[in-house]
C-alpha cells in the first residue's frame, strides 16, 4: 500500500496569526511537524502543501519536502486532492500542521485501519481529558460499535443527561483518504453542518460519506492559542528531560 503524508500549511490564521512560522523550543511549527511524521518512516512520501512562499523558503532552508499549492483552496483536504492529482498513492494521509506532537504511533494507526481496502475515509480519536471534555476548540466524536463515526461536534458529546459520565473521545487531527472520497468531498459544497461547526469532516457524514475513527492512547495539542504554545512547550521540556 503506498501511502503519502501531506501537511497542509498556510500562513493566515485568524487566533494565532503567522502560526505555522512560530518557533517551538527554537523550531518552526511547520517544521516541528514534518520531522515528526517523516521520522517515523511509515510513508512513502511526506509533503509540504503551503500556498505561501516565506512557509516554502523554510521548509527548503531545513530541507522538508514542499509544494505550493492553490491560493484558491478554502481547506487543508482540498490541497491534499491537488497534491493527489499529481502523485498516485493507494493512501493519502492529511496531517494538520498545527499537531507538533504527532507521533509514530499515530501514522501506524491509522495505515493499520486503511490497511482494510473498504474504507475510504479514516481518522483518529483519543480518550478526551476532563479539561478537553467542554472546551470547543477540542473536537468530540462518538462512534458506532464497529467505529464508523456517528457525529463530530465542539459541544461535549454525549450529553450527560443522567450523570453517567460516558466516556468521552477526544478527535486528533490525523485523516486519511483514498482518492476517489477526496474527488467527491471537493465536488461537494459546503454543508449545514460543516458551516454550523466549523468543521469540513461533516460534509462527509452529511453526504453519506463514512468515517472510519481508530483509537489511539497518544494524545496531541493542536496549536491554536498562546496558551496552547505554553502548554506544548512544557510537555516538550518534560518529555526531553526524562
Amino acid at each position: 500500500m503506498k501511502a503519502i503524508g501531506v501537511i497542509p500549511a498556510r500562513l493566515g490564521s485568524t487566533r494565532l496569526p503567522r502560526k505555522m512560522l512560530r518557533e517551538i523550543e527554537g523550531v518552526p511549527l511547520i517544521v516541528r511537524v514534518y520531522r515528526a511524521v517523516h521520522s517515523a518512516q511509515l510513508l512513502d512520501e511526506v509533503i509540504v502543501a503551503t500556498d505561501s512562499a516565506e512557509i516554502m523558503q523554510v521548509c527548503q532552508a531545513e530541507n522538508c519536502r514542499a509544494a505550493m499549492t492553490s491560493a484558491e483552496h478554502r481547506s487543508g483536504t482540498e490541497r491534499v486532492r491537488e497534491i493527489a492529482n499529481s502523485i498516485p498513492a493507494d493512501v493519502y494521509m492529511n496531517i494538520q500542521g498545527d499537531e507538533p506532537l504527532t507521533r509514530s504511533e499515530h501514522v501506524a494507526t491509522l495505515l493499520k485501519l486503511m490497511s482494510d481496502p473498504a474504507i475510504q475515509v479514516g481518522t483518529l480519536k483519543t480518550p478526551a481529558s476532563d479539561e478537553d471534555i467542554p472546551n470547543p476548540s477540542a473536537v468530540k466524536v462518538v462512534t458506532e460499535s464497529n467505529g464508523r463515526a456517528l457525529y463530530f461536534s465542539r459541544a461535549a458529546i454525549p450529553y450527560d443527561r443522567d450523570g453517567t459520565h460516558p466516556p468521552y473521545y477526544k478527535h486528533l487531527g490525523f485523516y486519511a483518504y483514498r482518492k476517489p472520497a477526496l474527488d467527491r468531498f471537493v465536488a461537494l459544497p459546503e454543508s449545514f453542518l460543516e458551516r454550523s461547526e466549523r468543521l469540513e469532516q461533516l460534509r462527509f457524514l452529511e453526504n453519506g460519506m463514512a468515517i472510519h475513527v481508530a483509537e489511539t492512547p497518544f494524545d496531541t495539542v493542536g496549536l491554536d492559542t498562546e496558551e496552547d504554545l505554553r502548554r506544548i512547550e512544557k510537555i516538550l521540556r518534560a518529555s526531553a528531560a526524562k
